[in-house]
């Protein structure tokens, strides 16, 4: 697949997974900091869990993209040390953004070449 067209791939499944198949509970849940999480007796899932299954749907689709095991687990890892600094506060959600999808400029060059 030309580069390009695997970078739009990358880049809309980027987008589907971070704002379209992230519902409240995941962006809340995953942020170890929320409020959400301030009640020890909740049987909300554990922040990690959270922020791990995102992570997971974003290694999933870079992975039915680009048919590469060791990109999707690329993706997973970069995905979810990139949304802990996030929600740390060590970065914005511009950085944050930018450093996703500098990621898939990444995976299409190592395919194109």
């Amino acid at each position: 697949m030309p580069f390009i067209e695997t970078l739009f791939l990358l880049v809309f499944g980027h987008a589907l997974a971070d704002f379209v198949l992230q519902p409240d509970a995941m962006g809340y849940g995953k942020n170890r900091n929320d409020k959400i999480h301030d009640n020890e007796a909740s049987l909300f899932p554990l922040w990690y869990y959270w922020l791990t299954a995102h992570a997971i749907m974003h290694g999933g689709i870079v992975f039915l993209i680009t048919h590469n095991l060791w990109l999707a687990l690329l993706e997973i890892f970069l995905h979810w040390i990139t949304d802990f600094a996030k929600c740390e506060g060590w970065i914005g959600m511009h950085q944050d953004q930018a450093i996703h999808i500098g990621c898939k400029v990444g995976y299409a060059l190592v395919l194109w070449y």
